[in-house]
C-alpha cells in the first residue's frame, strides 16, 4: 500500500478563512483526513467582509515591488510568495470559474467585484473532495493529553488529531471571528507571541468641538501625506475621533511605531500638491476686497471645505494674517496624531507568533505537529491585495510543511 492510499492521519485545521481553507485544499488527496473547525456559524466571514466593496485579491505590480511591501518580514514571506504568488493566485481563482481584471491602480479584482461567488465555489470543491467542516467550534487550547479543546453549542468537546494547522487570524474585527483569543493558550504552551497591534488603521486627533461637528465624515481629497520617508498622494476621511482611510492606512505602521516610541506622531499634509508655495503666495496676495478669507481661498487657489477648516484648526489668528504663513500651512499642514484607533477597528493586525518560534515548515519548534499560517503570524502589509495573497500563500506553505513532517514521521515510525 502506498502512502497516498492510507487515511490513517487525521489533520485538524482551526480557522476557516483564506489561510485555513487553502491549507485544506493542499492536504486533500494526500492520504490525510481533513477537518476544518471555525468559531463562527459560517466560514470566511472576514473574507466576505473584505469583498463587500470589491474583493481586492492581489496586485499586478512587478514581483520585486510586491515582495518589498512586507517590510522587515520580507525574508520570511518571499519564499512562500515565490511558490504561490499573485500570478498563481489569479490562476487559482480562474480555476474556480472566477474571472479577474486589473484596476487602474494595478489591483486585481474578480469581475463580479464580490467574494461570495468565489467562496461558494471553493467550499463546494472542498466539500466534494471530502473536507469536513465543523462550525461554532471555538478553540480553547489543549488538554493535558495534548488533545484539542473546543467550546461548542453542545458544550466542551475534545478532538484528537495527528497534526494541527492553526489559522486563527489576527486580532481585528472580533465580531467576524478574529478576536486574538488564541494568544493566551499559545503563550501558556510556551510559544513566544508578539503583542497584537492595529495595522492599516486610523488615528485619533484632538479636534476642537467646532471642527469635529462641522467636518466629521467629510473626505479630504487630492492631498499628499508625508511622514518620515513616506510620501504619497491620495485621500482620507475626517472622523469624529481623528482620521482614517487609504492614505492614512498606507503610512499607519510607521505612524503607530512612532507613537509607541515617542507618545505622538505629526504627519505633514500638502493640501495643494500640484501647486508650488510661490504660486500660492502670488495668488493669495491679490486684493480680496470685501471677500472673506474663506471666499478668497476658494476663489484664488481653489481651497474650500475641510481644507480651509484645517487651516482654522491649526493656525493662530496672527498666522492667518500672513499670506506666507497660509501658503506654508497649505503645503505643510502639521496634524498631530495621538493614538492609533483600537485594534478591533483596524483592517488587520501586526504581531503574532514570531517566525523564530517556527521551523522551515511553519511548525512550532517546541510543539511538534502544530503549524501556523495566515495573519496570526508576526508580519504585516498594506492593503492592496498584499494581505490576502500572503494569507493564501502561508496556508499552502503550512500544509506543504505538514505533509513533509507527516511523511518523515511515518517513515521513522
Amino acid at each position: 500500500m502506498t502512502y497516498n492510499d492510507r487515511m490513517n492521519n487525521s489533520v485538524a485545521i482551526i480557522g476557516g478563512g483564506p489561510a485555513g481553507l487553502m491549507a485544506a485544499e493542499v492536504l486533500i488527496g494526500h492520504g490525510v483526513k481533513v477537518d476544518v473547525y471555525d468559531s463562527m456559524t459560517s466560514l470566511g466571514r472576514k473574507f466576505l467582509m473584505a469583498g463587500s466593496g470589491g474583493l481586492n485579491l492581489t496586485h499586478s505590480e512587478p514581483f520585486e515591488q510586491f515582495v518589498a511591501r512586507y517590510g522587515n518580514r520580507r525574508d520570511k514571506i518571499e519564499p512562500m510568495l515565490r511558490s504561490f504568488g499573485p500570478d498563481e493566485l489569479i490562476e487559482w481563482a480562474h480555476g474556480l470559474g472566477v474571472e479577474t481584471f486589473v484596476g487602474s491602480s494595478g489591483r486585481v479584482f474578480p469581475k463580479e467585484m464580490k467574494s461570495s461567488p468565489l467562496l461558494r465555489a471553493w467550499l463546494k470543491r472542498l466539500d466534494e473532495a471530502g473536507v469536513k467542516f465543523h462550525l461554532s467550534h471555538k478553540w480553547l487550547g489543549w488538554n493535558e493529553d495534548k488533545s484539542l479543546k473546543f467550546q461548542t453549542p453542545e458544550g466542551e468537546k475534545t478532538i484528537h488529531a495527528d497534526a494541527v494547522i492553526l489559522a486563527l487570524g489576527g486580532g481585528s474585527w472580533a465580531r467576524l471571528g478574529s478576536d486574538g483569543a488564541w494568544v493566551k493558550p499559545l503563550i501558556q504552551a510556551g510559544v513566544k507571541v508578539e503583542a497584537l497591534k492595529p495595522s492599516n488603521c486610523g488615528f485619533d486627533v484632538a479636534w476642537s468641538p467646532h471642527f469635529r461637528e462641522r467636518f466629521e465624515g467629510q473626505p479630504l481629497k487630492s492631498a499628499a501625506l508625508s511622514f518620515g520617508e513616506f510620501h504619497r498622494q491620495g485621500e482620507f476621511i475626517v472622523t469624529k475621533d481623528g482620521v482614517q482611510g487609504s492614505l492614512v492606512y498606507a503610512a499607519s505602521a510607521a505612524i503607530r511605531d512612532e507613537i509607541e516610541a515617542q507618545g505622538k506622531a505629526v504627519i505633514l499634509l500638502d493640501m495643494s500638491p500640484d501647486r508650488s508655495h510661490e504660486w500660492l503666495v502670488e495668488k493669495l496676495s491679490k486684493p480680496r476686497g470685501s471677500r472673506s478669507m474663506a471666499s478668497h481661498l476658494e476663489k484664488t487657489v481653489g481651497l474650500k471645505g475641510v481644507k480651509v477648516g484645517l487651516l482654522h484648526e491649526f493656525m493662530s489668528k496672527e498666522e492667518f494674517a500672513s499670506v506666507e504663513r497660509i501658503a506654508s500651512f497649505i503645503k505643510q499642514m502639521p496634524i498631530p496624531l495621538i493614538a492609533p484607533r483600537p485594534l478591533d477597528e483596524a483592517i488587520s493586525s501586526a504581531g503574532g507568533v514570531t517566525f523564530e518560534e517556527l521551523d522551515e515548515n511553519l511548525m512550532i519548534r517546541n510543539l511538534p505537529g502544530i503549524f501556523c499560517a495566515g495573519e496570526m503570524l508576526d508580519w504585516e502589509a498594506p492593503t492592496g491585495g498584499y494581505l490576502l495573497t500572503a494569507c493564501f500563500a502561508s496556508g499552502r506553505a503550512a500544509a506543504a510543511g505538514m505533509l513533509n513532517w507527516i511523511k518523515k514521521r511515518d517513515r521513522q515510525g
